[in-house]
């Protein structure tokens, strides 16, 4: 692969907002139904693997300590980072989401027979985006019994239970809060308030 920040269009001194901003609009402008019945399609196709490739290399290196910086999320909605499995499929599902298209990952989800942890996680993370949150955490719950071990799986469905947002992947207490009387009692309030 040729250097991720080149794919990009990004230096390796860019901040982590700088390289999701990039990874978004070359998303944008190369996502497949752009070129649907397009001549082009096979090239945009090859462009967004590559921008893919490019985009979870440097939140993988940089989430592992590879960078002065640290990776908050992947691509936007926070934190679908493609660890479960190396299905293409599954990744073009991660897109979408990335992308708020959830009709497009929906369709994606369908076109799957074998319902495996991940099938469940995605699906979870699918129905959250519609604001069905009984159905995701009933598939939050199929994927973790299915792997338990898998913490992307784990933190989501906690998150969820919680009433937080089961889309980021670090929990992050402002000012030290561990979730005090307060804290709790303010999220179940923006739970009942529905945002």
């Amino acid at each position: 692969m040729n250097d991720p920040y080149s794919v990009l269009g990004v230096s390796p001194s860019a901040s982590d907002e700088e390289i999701k901003k990039a990874y978004r609009d070359l998303a944008r402008k190369y996502h497949p139904d752009n070129y649907q019945n397009n001549p082009l399609a096979d090239l945009a196709q090859e462009k967004m693997k590559a921008i893919n490739e490019a985009y979870d290399t440097i939140t993988k290196n940089r989430a592992a300590g590879n960078s002065g910086s640290t990776a908050s999320g992947y691509g936007g909605y926070g934190g679908y980072q493609s660890s479960a499995s190396s299905n293409p499929t599954y990744s073009r599902i991660r897109q979408a989401i990335n992308m708020g298209d959830v009709q497009r990952a929906e369709q994606l989800l369908d076109e799957i027979s074998v319902h495996d942890a991940e099938w469940h996680f995605l699906s979870g993370a699918v129905a959250y985006r519609k604001g069905w949150l009984d159905e995701a955490q009933r598939n939050y719950q199929i994927a973790c019994s299915m792997e338990p071990g898998n913490a992307e799986y784990q933190q989501a469905l906690q998150m969820l239970r919680y009433g937080g947002n089961p889309m980021y992947r670090q929990t992050s207490y402002h000012n030290g809060c561990d979730g005090c009387d307060i804290c709790t009692a303010l999220m179940c309030l923006n739970c009942l308030c529905g945002r």
